[in-house]
């Protein structure tokens, strides 16, 4: 520590420009870069990893971005000053949906794998169309060149936003979920994963987005309320008798294989093991019991499709039922579905005239069949009713036949799912209740875990498919590369003991077209940023992660499927404490997302109020709490700033007065402070290693006002040497500001990261964020006498407002009582009060009991 110099105290301190210059600084000195040796030397026990959750880099950072990584870098600013070695690296998760999708609507271009590569194709200029019909056409490796130099170019604003915010994150660490050792770590563990069965390829239902023309995975639905029609129709019994059905997908007839009803139904019960025929097509079905049936929903009784939703599903595989399918990837009817096979000729007819068509036009269509024939009874009932999603999608998912890559999660597995459970009892959640969430969906995994991909930028599936001398693909005997040999795209690179002549040839090869999902990736970022069988002496620093950090909207994805990648690799938890921040709500407490439309942009806010401010905003909310924002009336951004800059101004008041380091702080005042700062370090100390940032924030917080409005104004007038103050009564409150100052711009550090390090290097040469985390000394017991005296001062002062005279006006007498200690304090109340006169009575309570002013001085 050093004395401070006018060359190092601005005249008039202010935040403005903070930002910039002390980015700068943090970068040019290494303040946050993970000093390896020295972890080394201490032992991965002195190590805090954090396993940072990789922002999809398409577009811009998001408020929500803000509220969570601030919640992260309070723990790292926290653990540093602690003296932990941070490992604190940033990945950005650049591959898969969200990035194809900005870069066909910010360059107005499609991925078609038919054309050739064009080395000399140039994106076009002044923007794209959304609308896929008026965007270009061009190659897969062209488009995946345009994926990665705009995601090079969001990933650039990404970490000038991080910056802007004060992540203490080390930039030299940042990964890409698309880079080779991002692709490397997750061939690996995928081929592996093969190896022990615990990867498979399967013909299954599948969870289709017709717009993306791509499967999705259970954990990436969502429910939408939609427009619907309940369409009651008629099914023939061979007796010349009908059953009537409810459906919302009529034109999901034609693929219908049963009819369901609860067993225990006495409507139906003399009609299971029946057959019926279906409406228009003349199809014959079963009629079959299943408790899953609805007795009081519609009729009682439910056609069973190929597939219309998850329930058909469940029904088609605990039934045993044939498959019929009528839907194509592409979203419309198959022009020669199986099903055809079973209709009658008046059926196949009524097909023709749906065959081609979307959903959309299939189910209008059918509808008018329907009722020409007297099949429809009544008019159809209008409702609205859940439909499933996929989270990024603007169309209804469809379930169709195709095959898959799955890795195995627990849901057919008993053994895995009991250990899956078992670590989530391991990781420390916080808040706890968060932990639930986990269990929750663990419990309600219906099927393995889809992670194959129909799209482009991503990492390949690295697998071969040998063909016969028809040039079909034998699946069931993919080629695999070594590991040395990764990281492999089959589109590109000849399989192993072929070349690229043999590709397509009769007894050659063919490789894997689809990606892996991008959250096959992502749940292995401990491993991609740890260097996990790359570098095993820092995996052994850093694995298993000290904490995750992420939103409790994506437990069933990434927090999920880390754990699950974790088990399968080895057998471990990835991380032993997981932070779960809340959403940020709009003042109408609905969630802010990008599909909802109101999403706040934080570059705006951070450059109005100040990075300062925005980390106040997210450290007052705890973990797990929802937090409202409303961009109009930003309150709590308001009342950090005023923080921010209340801290340069009192620094710069405390420093004026010379100090002599080691000064004993002797008056009971200043000992009272001190005591009671020791408290709140404790207070802070506690909630800061419990994840409670808010609850730190808080205590100090109010024990900074009190600093600042109580005893500074307490203690100046001896600070200065006045009020007859002996030299050893002027050190004394000088140390303890000094003192109290410098506990406390630590204690706020984590939060204040600017205001906080320009401060300290008025007087420090090194950062406060490298700076020992402050310790209670514990010199002496608390009295109450602080707070007593502060009770008495808002006294005098509302005494003096009541008379409406100015707070400088002198006091000729003053009657007050309190607790015995208060007289203690008697020569600083004086002087700010600037008392002549003061009795103090011995009371429980502080009160002012009467005041005289100097009338003559008004």
């Amino acid at each position: 520590m050093t004395e401070p110099s006018a060359s190092r105290i601005p005249d008039r301190p202010a935040l403005e420009g903070l930002e910039d210059r002390w980015d700068a600084a943090w970068t040019s000195h290494g303040t946050y870069r993970f000093d390896r040796p020295a972890a080394l030397a201490a032992g991965s026990h002195a190590v805090f990893s954090i396993d940072t959750p990789p922002p999809t880099a398409s577009g811009s950072l998001h408020i929500g971005h803000v509220f969570s990584y601030t919640h992260l870098d309070l723990a790292a600013r926290f653990q540093r000053m602690r003296g932990k070695h941070l490992f604190y690296p940033m990945g950005w998760d650049d591959n898969g949906l969200p990035t194809e999708r900005r870069v066909q609507n910010h360059y107005g271009v499609r991925c078609d794998p038919s054309p050739p590569y064009d080395p000399g194709f140039a994106a076009p200029e002044g923007g794209g169309s959304a609308n896929p019909a008026q965007q270009l056409p061009i190659s897969r490796r062209n488009f995946i060149e345009l994926c990665e130099a705009l995601t090079i170019e969001d990933e650039t604003q990404f970490e000038a936003g991080g910056r802007r915010l004060g992540l203490s994150v080390d930039w030299s660490l940042t990964y890409r979920t698309i880079g080779r050792e991002a692709q490397r770590a997750a061939q690996r563990a995928f081929l592996r994963e093969l190896g022990r069965g615990q990867a498979y390829q399967a013909d299954a239902p599948t969870l289709w987005d017709v717009t993306f023309r791509s499967a999705v995975a259970q954990a990436e639905l969502e429910d939408r309320d939609q427009p619907g029609a309940y369409h009651r129709i008629t099914f023939h019994r061979p007796d010349g008798g009908v059953i009537e059905v409810d459906t919302t997908r009529p034109e999901l007839i034609p693929s219908d294989v049963a009819l369901v009803a609860h067993p225990d139904d006495a409507r139906y019960q003399p009609l299971f093991g029946t057959t019926v025929t279906t409406p228009l097509f003349g199809a014959e079905i079963p009629v079959l019991a299943h408790h899953l049936a609805q007795p009081d929903k519609g009729t009682g009784i439910a056609m069973v499709s190929t597939w219309g939703d998850l329930t058909d599903v469940t029904w088609w595989r605990d039934l045993d039922l044939p498959t019929r399918s009528t839907l194509g990837v592409d979203g419309r009817l198959l022009p020669e579905p199986t099903a055809l096979e079973h209709f009658t000729e008046g059926g196949r007819a009524a097909y023709a005239e749906l065959a081609g068509k979307t959903v959309f036009s299939a189910r209008t269509r059918i509808v008018e069949l329907l009722a020409e024939s007297g099949e429809l009874i009544g008019e159809p009932k209008r409702i609205q009713h859940p439909v499933k999603f996929y989270e990024k999608g603007d169309r209804p998912l469809e379930i169709v036949s195709t095959r898959q890559w799955y890795i195995r999660n627990g849901a057919s597995d008993p053994d895995l799912k009991a250990r899956l459970l078992a670590h989530g009892r391991q990781i420390r959640f916080h808040p706890e209740f968060m932990r639930v969430r986990f269990e929750n969906w663990v419990n309600g995994l219906s099927g393995d875990w889809l992670v194959s991909r129909q799209r482009f930028f991503g990492v390949p599936i690295p697998v071969w498919y040998p063909l016969d001398a028809d040039r079909q693909p034998q699946r069931e005997h993919p080629i695999i590369p070594g590991e040395a040999d990764l990281p492999v795209d089959p589109a590109s690179d000849a399989a192993p003991g072929y070349d690229e002549s043999q590709r397509g040839a009769p007894n050659g090869f063919v490789g894997e077209l689809d990606i892996l999902d991008t959250w096959a990736t992502s749940s292995m970022t401990p491993q991609i940023a740890g260097g996990w069988e790359d570098d095993p002496e820092l995996w052994s620093l850093v694995a298993p992660y000290s904490l995750r950090g992420q939103g409790q909207d994506i437990i069933r994805t990434w927090l999920f499927s880390t754990v699950l990648r974790s088990e399968l690799e080895d057998g471990r938890i990835p991380w032993r404490d997981a932070g779960i921040s809340g959403f940020i709500v709009d003042p109408d407490r609905k969630k802010m997302s990008k599909s909802k439309g109101n999403v706040v942009t934080p570059a705006a806010i951070l450059e109005e109020h100040g990075s300062d401010a925005v980390r106040y905003w997210a450290a007052s909310a705890r973990l797990g709490t929802d937090a409202a924002f409303d961009p109009q009336n930003p309150k709590a951004m308001k009342v950090g700033r005023r923080l921010a800059i209340k801290v340069l101004n009192a620094a710069k008041f405390v420093y004026a007065f010379p100090y002599t380091a080691g000064a004993p702080v002797t008056e009971p005042l200043d000992r009272d402070l001190l005591a009671e700062l020791d408290e709140v370090i404790r207070i802070a100390t506690r909630a800061y290693e419990e994840y409670d940032h808010a609850r730190a924030l808080e205590v100090t917080e109010q024990f900074f006002w009190t600093f600042c409005d109580d005893y500074l104004e307490l203690v100046k007038e001896r600070a200065y040497g006045g009020a007859d103050a002996t030299p050893n009564q002027q050190a004394s409150a000088v140390a303890a500001l000094r003192i109290a100052l410098e506990a406390m711009l630590r204690l706020l550090a984590p939060v204040l990261a600017f205001a906080t390090e320009e401060v300290w290097s008025w007087t420090h040469d090194g950062s406060v964020h490298t700076a020992a985390w402050p310790e209670p000394a514990g010199d002496s017991e608390r009295s109450g006498l602080l707070a007593a005296v502060s009770a008495a001062l808002v006294g005098i002062r509302r005494a003096k407002t009541d008379a409406k005279a100015s707070q400088k006006t002198p006091v000729l007498r003053a009657r007050l009582e309190g607790p015995e200690v208060l007289a203690n304090a008697a020569a600083d109340l004086r002087a700010v009060g600037r008392i002549r006169e003061l009795e103090i009575r011995t009371a429980d309570q502080v009160a002012v009991l009467a005041i005289e002013l100097d009338e003559s001085a008004a």
